[in-house]
């Protein structure tokens, strides 16, 4: 990953920053895997609770921990440090192997998605809906949602 395709989104979690980067080139999220783990397991130290998590994970063969690279993201301190960042897919087989209550409400949402996404396979329509909703929301006119539905 090569920095300047990167576009940095801070989102909010349960009222905590996401450091969270847009891939440009491959037109997919990354997220800090430290403002994660601090989120979800509420540790004091959450730099320390990833490192035991990824030695543990190496050990088990999780492939998650494998497919995180590093990037210079600003911290609370305004310097930039290395720090690990994982996609939306190792991100949440990281939050299934923290033990936490806070992690409940986010696998309960993931399962949710997960079942809307198997809805949608068999039958299309329901993504095409979906869509048209997103669109709606976000505000565009409904001669715009339907040039976009149309090219998609």
């Amino acid at each position: 990953m090569i920095q300047d395709k990167m576009h940095l989104v801070n989102k909010i979690f349960n009222n905590e920053t996401i450091r969270t980067v847009w891939d440009k080139e491959q037109e997919k999220y990354f997220i800090s895997v430290v403002d994660i783990v601090g989120v979800v397991s509420e540790s004091d130290n959450p730099r320390n609770y990833w490192k035991v998590l990824k030695h543990r994970l190496k050990q088990e063969g999780n492939e998650s921990v494998t497919n995180c690279n590093q990037l210079k993201l600003k911290a609370s301190d305004g310097k930039y440090y290395n720090t690990d960042i994982v996609d939306i897919e190792g991100m949440f087989r990281i939050i299934e192997s923290i033990p936490s209550k806070n992690a409940e409400p986010i696998k309960q949402w993931l399962a949710k998605l997960g079942s809307e996404r198997i809805d949608e396979t068999f039958d299309p329509s329901i993504a095409a809906q979906r869509a048209i909703d997103l669109y709606r929301a976000k505000g565009y006119d409904k001669k715009w949602i339907a040039k976009r539905i149309k090219g998609v």
